[in-house]
């Protein structure tokens, strides 16, 4: 495989660039303490709940929009029950689960940084 490398002499907000492109779903400040902890827990799901109490400071509302915004971008699943009260779990999907690796370098990467600083 060729080594990919950044546009030269290019405006890198008109060409397209991957790294934005990932950025842009999941750069917000909620989404990946989300995938993180649906991606940290048993059989990779989570209950709407859970969410809500992991994810400390987020709101309901921010909770629901960052979660149809993920599952809109294909990186989690949705599964309602139908029980009493109604049940929802968030999962990853294969999309997402093929992120985490991506995210664990970036997270060595800036463990290593934090270090030297």
């Amino acid at each position: 495989m060729a080594e990919r490398t950044l546009p030269k002499n290019e405006n890198i907000y008109e060409t397209p660039c991957p790294i934005l492109y990932a950025m842009e779903i999941i750069g917000q400040k909620w989404k990946l303490p989300i995938l993180w902890y649906i991606a940290d827990a048993d059989r990779q799901t989570l209950r709407y709940r859970e969410l809500e109490r992991k994810v400390v400071g987020i709101t309901a509302t921010m909770l629901t929009k960052c979660l149809r915004e993920l599952e809109a971008d294909g990186l989690i699943t949705r599964t309602q029950h139908n029980t009493i009260p109604p049940t929802v779990e968030y999962s990853l999907s294969e999309r997402g689960k093929s992120l985490i690796p991506a995210l664990e370098s970036v997270y060595q990467w800036a463990e290593k940084q934090m270090e030297k600083w």
